[in-house]
């Protein structure tokens, strides 16, 4: 049955993604947007403030993307906003010089970038360890046996990394890689969902993480090749790019996807209105989305984005889903802080490079030297200075909380986190100009282990009676929480509608 009406839940980056690209698939459907806050684009919040004479940009969520996501520069292609990319280079020291702070590794320390590099990664003797853990654990993992278990087809990031280079290794690499990304436990994530590449790799080098990677992948030529996007001259502009934004930052998509919905005739955008309920009519069969308004709706086709466990609390006990709440959410404390940059014969309040990460201490989250939670520092005048009319200020971007306990007052507080950082950083940093916190309760999906295997039940059974295809649940709790991830699942969504 070919869609009339489709109903979009949530406005998020996939959401916007989803009706962007079925208002181009469906162009004699109508297509409503549902989102509870008036304000579209979901956890991306791009913010210009004034400080100290200098227009500064913020960011309380994604930052900067790679280039590999070929449906993101699609977008930019479509939505026109290829003036406004602000790229950096793969030279770069913001793309050359990424930290890791290790405090039992003595501090600070700068990852290598390429592999020739750790070969000539020195330091103080405590940073020589750390050297040779990283060396040694990745130029002795090809030359151990084949140790995955048969039967198994998932385990977490903490095992996996464990099993194949060593327990020490992924406490520190793979845990503050995760914490980076999923603001997670390495020990519940799960791999095949957070780095299938790192799975594929491991079964295409027999065993082998590194080998497999050294080898072409099975898939390269044909999966590149028979989907077909709209680029232009957006990958080309990418050539030698390390990582992007946008002279506005991120929500310059968000942006730019809610003026392009707003003006086709085909779309509405309800923003501040609430589903309360889904059903299906016993009868007929038809969908019934009730609103906060105590509003029916009845579109032929849903498309949900919305967090798995507010979707599980819209079902009624006739119509359930399987698996909507095996997943935990994550909570992050994003602190902006602005500062008076200090004068060139003062040493700079930070290294000159992206920022760095917080490994897993040895015991665990629930205590020992991370007592605030601090999962990492972006410095962001080293990456995208070029977003603010002045060069005097300098921009720091601290997160917190994930695994460990919440962060809201009173259990952290302004003074305490740059007390953390100057110890952090081997510099005290002077009072801030400007401080901007936002805590993004449940913003990012934990992907537990099994959870691939968990997604095919659940497309199964919406594939079955009584949904038949006319509903597809989509967004970060699904398939992959990054800025690609999203609005790659908006634009595959009703491909099997006609």
């Amino acid at each position: 049955m070919s869609p009339k009406t489709i109903a979009v839940l949530g406005g998020g980056l996939t959401g916007l993604s989803a009706a962007f690209h079925l208002s181009r698939r469906f162009p004699a459907a109508q297509i409503i947007v549902h989102n509870a806050d008036a304000r579209f684009g979901g956890w991306v919040r791009s913010e210009r403030v004034s400080v100290s004479d200098a227009d500064v940009l913020l960011e309380a969520g994604p930052r900067t993307l790679r280039p590999n996501s070929r449906s993101v520069l699609e977008l930019i292609h479509l939505l026109g906003l290829l003036s406004s990319l602000v790229t950096i280079p793969k030279t770069s020291q913001a793309a050359r010089s990424r930290f890791l702070y290790v405090p039992e590794f003595g501090g600070l320390h700068r990852l290598p970038s390429a592999p020739l590099d750790l070969l000539a990664w020195s330091g103080l003797s405590a940073k020589k360890n750390l050297r040779r853990l990283l060396l040694s654990s990745v130029c002795k993992e090809p030359f151990k046996r084949r140790n995955r278990q048969l039967g198994i087809d998932d385990e977490s990031v903490d095992d996996f990394m464990t099993r194949r280079f060593g327990s020490e290794f992924s406490r520190i690499f793979a845990s503050a890689l995760v914490h980076g990304i999923y603001a997670a436990d390495a020990r519940k994530l799960s791999l095949r969902s957070a780095f299938p590449s790192i799975w594929e790799a491991e079964e295409r080098g027999n065993g082998s993480v590194v080998s497999g990677f050294l080898r072409p992948s099975r898939h390269s030529t044909s999966t590149g090749e028979t989907v077909s996007y709209e680029l232009g001259d957006v990958e080309e502009r990418m050539r030698e790019t390390s990582v992007y934004t946008f002279r506005d930052g991120i929500g310059t998509i968000t942006n730019a996807l809610v003026k392009y919905l707003r003006g086709r005739p085909n779309v509405r955008m309800q923003g501040g209105v609430s589903i309360t309920g889904i059903r299906i009519h016993p009868s007929s069969k038809q969908f019934e989305l009730i609103t906060t308004g105590f509003e029916t709706i009845s579109p032929t086709h849903v498309v949900s984005t919305l967090p798995l466990f507010r979707l599980h609390a819209l079902l009624t006990p006739a119509t359930p889903l399987p698996h909507l709440t095996a997943n935990t959410y994550t909570s992050v404390t994003v602190i902006n802080l602005v500062f008076q940059r200090p004068p060139s014969s003062s040493p700079p309040l930070h290294p000159d490079g992206f920022g760095y990460l917080v490994p897993r201490s040895p015991d665990g989250y629930s205590g020992g030297t991370n007592r605030l939670g601090i999962l990492g520092c972006v410095f962001d005048s080293s990456s995208t200075s070029v977003q603010d009319t002045s060069r005097d200020v300098v921009k720091m971007t601290v997160m917190l909380g994930g695994p460990y306990a919440p962060c809201s007052p009173p259990q952290f507080s302004i003074p305490g986190v740059l007390n953390e950082l100057s110890t952090h950083l081997g510099r005290q940093l002077p009072e801030p100009l400007l401080v901007k916190v936002h805590h993004n309760k449940h913003c990012i999906p934990l992907l537990s282990v099994g959870h691939p295997q968990r997604m095919e039940e659940l497309k199964h059974v919406l594939a079955s009676e009584p949904w038949t295809g006319r509903m597809e649940v989509i967004g970060a709790g699904v398939g992959g929480v990054s800025v690609g991830d999203c609005i790659e699942a908006g634009r595959n969504v009703g491909k099997t509608w006609t």
